[in-house]
């Protein structure tokens, strides 16, 4: 028997797309050269493991009896390959997913100490919100995630990096009503006037109302903007009252009134995600180091806001 990686693989496309050419599309190859690896594998191993209907395939019992096989070979070659990409550190390809609420503030400077480090170094940075970032870290298609902590996933490994404060934005006249209670303000006393979140699906919009003490179906929240560059827009033109991250300010708070709260600050903790099952050593160390870094170096800035 001569079973190929190449034929596992395309294999498995074929079971997930469910049809030749969506699984030639994936594996980025011609779907004849698709289907020629699918037919020497079946000879391999004296049996088809695909029903061929006209739009769509199907695996016939012998196929999901191999499919599972497949998978853990697949998922032990990933494992091995971490491996020996990440012996001495960072090093060779890594790729990357950070939340929208993070990835404009400290990707410059994150990216900028990667590229310190090692200028072959070859990085991909997907930005997406936590769900699918999450998704993608489990199925192996990132090494890392920076999100707000905690992540709520299992089998993963959480570094805390650096916290991130939350202030009060809104235009000036806005947080000039506010009056005296403005010194010893809490989140939870912020009042009637309509709370701006953004759009469902940020980790932000879920913290901000924990931190408010409210809920999704209090009449004063509206949620909808996609990001803070808009939701900052819309509270600077006097729409309502929002929770602003520090980190933002430097780039979302200008054109803003802000308002620190009284101690304790509430907070989000951003961290660094990896599957439990990932080598550990000294990339991840090194990625953390650097992340925390461009954070502390972006809070530092922020700290003259508000």
């Amino acid at each position: 028997m001569n079973l190929t990686l190449r034929q596992l693989t395309y294999f498995k496309a074929l079971a997930d797309a469910g049809s030749f050419g969506r699984a030639a599309d994936a594996c980025r190859v011609s779907q004849p050269a698709l289907s020629m690896q699918i037919k020497e594998l079946e000879g391999s191993l004296g049996a088809p493991v695909v029903e061929r209907q006209a739009r769509r395939v199907v695996l016939t019992p012998f196929g999901r009896r191999i499919l599972d096989h497949a998978e853990r070979v697949l998922e032990e070659m990933h494992r091995l390959e971490e491996a020996a990409r990440w012996r001495e550190g960072l090093a060779g390809r890594l790729a990357i997913g950070v939340i929208p609420t993070v990835a404009p503030y400290l990707l410059p400077g994150l990216l900028a100490g990667l590229r310190a480090s090692d200028i072959a170094l070859d990085v991909q940075v997907q930005e997406g919100k936590t769900a699918r970032l999450m998704s993608d870290l489990m199925e192996g298609r990132l090494d890392a995630v920076i999100l707000a902590l905690p992540s709520g996933a299992q089998d993963v490994v959480e570094r805390p990096l650096f916290d991130d404060r939350f202030l009060l934005a809104g235009s000036p006249a806005r947080i000039e009503a506010l009056g005296a209670r403005a010194e010893t303000l809490r989140p939870t006393e912020i009042g009637p006037s309509q709370l701006m979140l953004l759009e469902d699906g940020h980790c932000l919009t879920d913290q901000a109302l924990e931190v408010c003490g409210r809920g999704r179906g209090h009449a004063q929240i509206h949620t909808g903007a996609s990001s803070l560059a808009t939701l900052s827009r819309l509270v600077s033109a006097g729409f309502g009252l929002t929770l602003m991250p520090e980190m933002s300010l430097p780039n979302e708070g200008r054109d803003l009134a802000l308002l620190r709260f009284a101690d304790p600050q509430p907070c989000r903790t951003i961290g660094l995600v990896r599957r439990a099952s990932s080598p550990a050593g000294r990339w991840f160390d090194a990625l953390a180091t650097l992340a925390t870094e461009a954070g502390e170096r972006v809070i530092g800035e922020a700290r003259g806001f508000g």
